[in-house]
């Protein structure tokens, strides 16, 4: 039988708050029995949503009471001066006191960041977090860091987010040593800037499964399992990822409206259609890890439904039951002497 695990859960949080994070907990309690659920935020508005829940499940579900929300535009530094009783600062202090094994968000981007390293504090050897997601490729899916989280990283901070990235395809995708690629305007040694030049050196010294530098169509093409880059980059890359899946829907759309012979068309191709789009349904990954804590912490996308937030709290699970932050520290260290002893 696995081991319980306890998620706290920023019910206020996102585009919908109680209304998607409560059937989201319920549906997550349903197929796992070993989990509970603390559900942080006004009484009031969970309950609204609990007042069917009996039995077990009501048994595994707990409210742990916020008197404040952090709004999707706040500014990090206000939210984290302010908004001391907030949903996700009591979600984040949860983890902090050993009350649950980990939290998830799907609140202001730049607030939990802040808030998760200001309780949690970052692990030894780790200067800064690293926002993680999973990203769809040819033949499955790889892993990207940073995505916003550090605009100005030096080489050394790329490093870490090589080793951070290494650890969780390890442990949650059962990865024998990872490919991990540094994102680069090209593939040649004299390409990029200085920064990622440094990192290119050290990630070839590290011991880690680095195959050199990746263009940005490689993220698709299942060229590496982890793909290294500051946070401006990968922000850009990933928002630019999401608009052309955006305009293809719509362009698609487009033309099996056209006319009826298009539509007839679209009629024959449905089932094709549903299976393209359940391939890359971005809602099967969503749950972005905020990596390099000393505790797990998970972003969910503002705008996620019932199923994509599920899958947040899956993803935390995972996490968890792998024991992601000590296996960072421990590979952190082990490279760090590595390093030393050269």
């Amino acid at each position: 039988m696995a081991q319980a695990v306890t998620i706290a859960l920023d019910a206020m949080g996102g585009d919908h708050g109680p209304d998607v994070v409560v059937p989201a907990a319920l549906h997550v309690l349903r197929k796992h029995e070993h989990v509970r659920l603390a559900l942080v935020g006004n009484e009031e508005a969970i309950g609204r949503q609990l007042k069917r829940v009996s039995g077990e499940l009501a048994e595994r579900i707990s409210v742990v009471p916020a008197s404040q929300t952090v709004g999707m535009d706040e500014a990090p530094s206000q939210a984290l001066r302010l908004k001391k009783d907030s949903s996700m600062r009591v979600a984040i202090n949860q983890v902090k006191e050993g009350a649950a094994d980990a939290a998830v968000s799907a609140g202001n981007t730049g607030a939990l960041m802040a808030t998760a390293r200001y309780v949690l504090k970052t692990l030894p050897g780790i200067d800064r977090p690293a926002i993680c997601t999973t990203l769809p490729s040819i033949g499955g899916f790889c892993r990207m860091l940073d995505l916003g989280a550090n605009v100005d990283c030096t080489a050394e901070h790329l490093f870490q987010f090589g080793v951070m990235g290494s650890v969780l395809a390890e442990a949650l995708d059962h990865i024998d040593r990872p490919r991990v690629g540094l994102l680069n305007i090209g593939e040649e040694e004299i390409k990029g800037n200085d920064q990622v030049k440094q990192a290119a050196q050290i990630l070839a010294d590290s011991g880690l499964n680095y195959i050199g530098y990746v263009e940005g169509d490689d993220i698709f093409r299942g060229t590496a399992d982890i793909i290294v880059c500051d946070g401006f980059v990968g922000n850009v890359a990933l928002k630019t990822s999401e608009g052309v899946a955006s305009i293809v829907t719509h362009y698609m759309g487009e033309e099996f409206r056209r006319n009826p012979l298009s539509r007839l068309a679209g009629l024959c191709a449905l089932p094709v259609l549903r299976r393209f789009r359940a391939r890359i349904d971005p809602r099967q990954f969503n749950g972005a890890s905020l990596l390099g804590l000393r505790g797990i912490v998970l972003k969910s996308h503002g705008g996620a439904d019932v199923t994509a937030f599920g899958h947040a709290i899956e993803t935390a699970m995972m996490e968890v039951d792998a024991g992601v932050a000590a296996l960072i520290d421990e590979r952190l260290d082990q490279l760090l002497s590595e390093r030393q002893d050269t």
